[in-house]
């Protein structure tokens, strides 16, 4: 149960601080009601991971059905912060291998189910950009009230554009100090021109010199 840590210490400040990311979330379109949210970041090792399946807790903690779905296809990690098995994932249900009642697994926390990503396949953007991916997605709103997907990061690869505009919002995730602005500018230009809704960024480990305790706060864009 790595890096779960509104699950294991839900009264600790970064706790709060994914709480308050889930209300800003939440009142980010008053006019739209928000089913699926996209996670990614502009490279690896920014956090993205972490903080999306810390994001699915909270909303699950709220009462909602949530799906965390690990769609990942080239590294993923949503097995290992779940303790879970990944012979049969996302990848299976796409390739209609398996139905996705067959696939989603029980995690440990209530209200909250895991689609692993499934085998790597050869062909990941492909997968995602598919219309079995769209047909799922509905199927998947018919099951849960929220949908959050945790995707590979912008710049490397196309898989988080292709699935961008499928999501009713996007949350980018950026390492504080790690990030130069031209790469995030750029990583906000490509979700933006595949027709994304980006709800905001997440600003991951920026030190706080009272305490140097490290905090997530969410920032609109």
């Amino acid at each position: 149960m790595r890096s779960l840590i509104s699950h294991q210490k839900p009264k600790s400040p970064i706790s709060e601080q994914y709480r308050t990311l889930r209300t800003n979330i939440q009142f980010s379109n008053v006019d739209r009601n928000i089913r699926s949210i996209m996670v990614t970041s502009s490279f690896q090792e920014e956090g993205k991971s972490t903080t999306a399946a810390n994001l699915a807790v909270v909303f699950a903690q709220q009462g909602k059905r949530v799906l965390f779905v690990d769609a990942d296809l080239r590294k993923p990690t949503v097995q290992y912060t779940f303790q879970l098995e990944n012979h049969i994932g996302l990848t299976n249900v796409l390739t209609k291998q398996t139905t996705l009642g067959a696939a989603v697994q029980n995690s440990h926390v209530t209200d909250l189910w895991i689609l692993t990503s499934g085998p790597i396949p050869p062909n990941p953007a492909e997968l995602l950009g598919s219309q079995a991916m769209e047909e799922l997605l509905e199927e998947m709103y018919s099951q849960f009230d929220m949908v959050i997907f945790d995707t590979p990061p912008v710049l490397p690869v196309a898989d988080a554009h292709i699935l961008a505009n499928q999501c009713d919002g996007i949350v980018l995730v950026m390492k504080s100090g790690a990030v130069e602005k031209e790469a995030a500018l750029k990583a906000k230009d490509i979700l933006e021109n595949a027709d994304g809704k980006l709800l905001g960024v997440v600003l991951n480990q920026k030190k706080q010199p009272a305490d140097g305790q490290y905090y997530y706060y969410g920032t609109k864009v």
